[in-house]
């Protein structure tokens, strides 16, 4: 029997097995979405010409249309507004000192335990609690906030897919296929794979060029360069003491002690009158001191995710019980834990600490999703499409989430408005599992030939 024809089988009996659930939960996630090649631009930091891939339209697109469900793979923007709004603030104080003012910058500190910071093409920035309560003062923010801007001044994501669609055009001597690009899958991909992949795989010349543009932007907002320099010891001790958690920003390349150097070397050179300025330490620890308070909780977290990703459950659950006991409304450690115990097939367990997520923060959409596949395994499909409606409302444009929400109708014997579903998500894309499922219910079905 196939994959197709067990889950069909298993859909009329309200039986989803847990082999079935964890599938439904990442199905249905690729598809394309297209940009052009662009040829050569100016650059807006040297004056030089400089291959593109994607004109600044598609990279304040590219922006509205996939860093939403990126920021929502990281758990969303921490319920803390007054933080929110200080790193606006300092971003904002920022990058109206860059070279590209004029692009629709934003900022906001994910739910996220993980160590980093990434930003869109256009500007759309998210920096993770994980890295910003481990910051010591306001220069350092400045200096991670600095360099970002900087790959977005640079523009360095469309100098990667232009050199992409160069060289596919050079193996295949045809015209370019959306699908085939980086970028084409980020849009359809939506939010489902990290920004690590995506985001931070630049290279040895564009993270030196962004550290370079962002220490300049950080002293002409008033800060000392050593600010950089700080910044680059920490990701350098962090590497030492826990490589695994350092996820992306520096270290897509083993190079952060060479670039701690050479901000140390611009900073006694190039900026050597800017060490008489404050990094307002002070500051920083006032205007973070709510989330620096939950730092354990944080760090438990952190834990219990690098215990759940190598499948050591046992201790997953311990830290993030351990989180829950600090901080029992935590979003993100309630969501884990959910996770956590629905990869232990601890279906009702799951299903509480996923609905205590959605207490905790009705606005953020992954524990609405993670609720809906929770109610297919639990023989729940009624309730299931009304989880995976909600996440639909809340971030719309997930191509899985309108497969489950096919997969969810037709466990009520709803075929035609599953139809419907199956139809919308083949529209989406026409690869993979998910897609050769919709398609062999819309032919059974009769819909289709």
């Amino acid at each position: 029997m196939s994959f197709s024809d067990e889950l069909a089988r298993s859909l009329q009996l309200n039986r989803i097995t847990r082999r079935q659930a964890l599938w439904l939960l990442g199905a249905g996630t690729l598809g394309a979405a297209g940009v052009s090649l662009q040829g050569c631009a100016t650059s807006p930091v040297t004056g030089k010409s400089i291959l593109v891939g994607m004109s600044e339209a598609q990279e304040r697109q590219i922006d509205a249309e996939v860093s939403p469900h990126q920021f929502s793979q990281d758990m969303g923007a921490i319920q803390d507004g007054a933080v929110n709004e200080y790193v606006s603030r300092i971003g904002n104080s920022l990058h109206q000192r860059s070279h590209r003012p004029q692009m629709p910058y934003s900022y906001r500190v994910l739910n996220a335990n993980y160590i980093n910071a990434y930003t869109f093409p256009g500007g759309a920035m998210g920096v993770t609690r994980g890295i910003l309560t481990e910051l010591d003062d306001e220069a350092e923010l400045a200096a991670l906030l600095g360099h970002e801007i900087g790959h977005v001044n640079a523009r360095h994501a469309a100098q990667r897919q232009g050199k992409a669609l160069v060289a596919q055009v050079a193996v295949a001597g045809v015209a370019i296929a959306t699908a085939d690009s980086e970028w084409g899958a980020v849009a359809g991909l939506g939010g489902t794979i990290g920004a690590s992949a995506l985001l931070a795989s630049y290279s040895r010349d564009n993270e030196r060029e962004a550290d370079a543009l962002g220490q300049e932007y950080m002293v002409r907002g008033g800060y000392p360069a050593s600010g950089m320099v700080r910044l680059h010891q920490l990701l350098v001790e962090q590497e030492k003491h826990e490589p695994s958690l350092l996820e992306t920003m520096f270290s897509s390349h083993p190079m952060s002690s060479e670039r701690r150097n050479t901000a140390q070397e611009l900073a006694n050179t190039r900026y050597a009158g800017s060490q008489r300025a404050d990094p307002q330490r002070e500051r920083f620890m006032d205007s973070t001191a709510s989330l620096r308070r939950i730092k354990p909780t944080i760090d438990d977290c952190q834990q219990g995710e690098k215990a759940l990703a190598a499948k050591d459950y046992q201790q997953a659950e311990g830290h993030f019980q351990s989180a829950l006991r600090r901080t029992p409304d935590d979003y993100a450690a309630n969501l884990r834990m959910a996770q956590c115990l629905q990869a232990q097939n601890k279906k009702q367990e799951a299903r509480a600490y996923a609905d205590k997520a959605t207490e905790v923060y009705p606005q953020e959409a992954q524990a609405h999703k993670l609720r809906g596949v929770l109610s297919l395994s639990m023989r729940r499909p009624d309730a299931a499409y009304e989880s995976l409606d909600q996440f639909d409302r809340l971030l719309p444009g997930d191509p899985g989430v309108t497969f489950l929400k096919g997969v969810a109708l037709e466990g009520t014997g709803d075929k035609q408005r599953a139809a419907q579903q199956y139809r919308s998500y083949l529209g989406m894309t026409q690869q993979g599992d998910a897609a050769r499922y919709a398609a062999d219910r819309l032919k059974r079905w009769g819909y289709t030939r």
